[in-house]
């Protein structure tokens, strides 16, 4: 699939070619090469945190039989590379003894290097969704886009990102669970939308308990703050004297009229219905 390394680069150009400006970059640039795995090292701020064990001896066999099928990406730094996407293959590659692995040879500084790493690691369709919302807040904090900025970057509506993001706004507990697939991201929205740590408490260990599905947590949820919703307001009742007021004035206007008394009730307000400019035009007429 790629080209041996030494085909493109001299041994004096593998030190001093870095930058897209140095001297015989142009070769790198498109380029698949095969690069030595022992050149190549990790990513020290990889999104991705955890890589399963057996999902990596099943990649393993895979390249072991076929081939790495799909060419990592990697950043050239002096005699060495550091990978921008692909350690899973890396890693596997390795497992599977390989001494070498086809890769894309990127030329580009720190900040683009995570943001390429980022950008790249949200695409993955196997993320769970709070590593994805930890990429996103990655991405504003320490790249310094705005969400509308990353809305553009990862093809991603503006709300997709603020929802994922609030996931973060979860207890340890509960995102672990969700990571762990014992809930899905629905269930943690669901349990967001509840105010109190203590109803979000008991609404995370009853769907655990009863295996709800998240339109039956959201309806528990909103059962759950129903008490808050239901508070009673004070009713202030007319005086005989006032509700006689307010039949008058509906008599002589010809429309509804509505007393409301304030504080004490010595102080209030007249309020005037109509239903359009005809009746308004009526009411009017009688203050002129």
């Amino acid at each position: 699939m790629g080209r041996g390394l030494g085909a493109i680069l001299s041994s004096e150009s593998k030190v001093s070619i870095n930058s897209a400006t140095d001297k015989g970059a142009e070769v790198l640039l498109g380029q698949i090469v095969e690069v030595s795995l022992e050149d190549i090292y990790p990513n020290a701020t990889q999104p991705r945190t955890y890589f399963d064990e057996k999902a990596l001896e099943d990649l393993a066999q895979s390249i072991k039989a076929l081939g790495v099928i799909q060419p990592i990406t990697v950043r050239k730094d002096g005699e060495r590379f550091e990978i921008i996407s692909g350690e899973r293959r890396y890693r596997a590659s390795k497992l599977a003894k390989l001494t070498s692995i086809p890769a894309y040879i990127r030329l580009v500084n720190d900040q683009e290097l995570l943001e390429m790493a980022l950008v790249e690691n949200i695409q993955r369709e196997d993320l769970d969704s709070i590593e994805i919302a930890l990429t996103y807040q990655r991405l504003l904090d320490e790249i310094g886009m705005t969400q509308e900025n990353l809305s553009q970057r990862v093809g991603k509506e503006r709300s997709t990102i603020t929802n994922s993001i609030r996931l973060l706004r979860l207890t340890p507990a509960v995102q672990n669970a969700i990571r762990g697939g014992e809930i899905s991201a629905g269930h943690g929205r669901a349990i967001l939308s509840l105010d109190s740590s203590e109803l979000q408490r008991e609404l995370f260990e009853t769907i655990l308990k009863e295996g709800l599905n998240v339109r039956q947590s959201e309806v528990l949820a909103n059962s759950l703050k129903a008490p808050s919703l239901k508070t009673p307001k004070s009713v202030k009742v007319l005086s005989n004297e006032l509700k006689k007021a307010q039949k008058r004035l509906s008599d002589v206007l010809e429309v509804k009229v509505e007393i409301k008394t304030l504080g004490n009730g010595k102080k209030g307000k007249i309020v005037l219905d109509f239903n359009n400019e005809s009746e308004l035009e009526t009411i009017l007429a009688h203050f002129k």
